[in-house]
């Protein structure tokens, strides 16, 4: 059984240097599964979900073009399994005819469902050993299900990319040479401040 994931954050990762952390979260449930993603992944992550363009095709939109041209359409992104802590994940295409299975890292999985804008799943096995259970204020909860509070009024979603983690991107696209891309994530802090 899968269930329906979508982007909580993504943040710097503290324990593995040069890494992210992007938190997925059950649609309809309380589980948050923490992936760690290498940064040309986050960088396209972090671009999509601020809705910012990349000024110039990146890996992930040059694999979208190539399957736009052979008319290929991905109708589902997978992350299906976990093995001494690595993430096996899949694309699901279908050309009108035939569907194909790829194989990919969870990075690239998520960083694609993104691209293709398609649904992104996680396995309940998966969920069920790597999973985080939370309540509804996103505070960690005992090994046990999940009590039903009342509805309660929800609070202003925090920011599924942080200040600090869009100036550290800015800083490494600056040391890449990627001066564009940099302007584009200085443009969006200068946006964020003004709030």
């Amino acid at each position: 059984m899968k269930r329906e994931v979508k982007i909580l954050g993504l943040s710097y990762a503290q324990s593995q240097l040069g890494s992210y952390v992007c938190v997925l979260g059950e649609t309809n449930g309380h589980r948050k599964l923490p992936i760690i993603v290498k940064p040309q992944d986050a960088q396209t992550i972090a671009l999509r979900v601020e809705g910012m363009k990349a000024p110039r095709p990146l890996t992930h939109d040059l694999f979208k073009s190539l399957s736009d041209s052979f008319m290929l359409d991905c109708q589902e992104v997978q992350i299906y399994q976990v093995l001494e802590g690595i993430f096996y994940s899949r694309l699901i295409f279908n050309n009108g005819v035939d569907d194909a299975t790829i194989e990919t890292t969870a990075g690239d999985a998520i960083a694609l469902s993104l691209v293709f804008e398609c649904p992104l799943y996680v396995s309940e096995e998966v969920l069920s050993s790597c999973g985080i259970q939370t309540d509804d204020e996103g505070n960690l909860l005992p090994d046990e299900e999940p009590k039903r509070k009342k509805a309660t009024k929800k609070k202003k979603a925090d920011p599924v990319i942080s200040l600090e983690d869009l100036k550290h991107m800015m800083e490494e696209a600056i040391t890449n040479e990627e001066y564009e891309l940099a302007a584009q994530y200085r443009d969006k802090i200068a946006e964020l401040e003004k709030k």
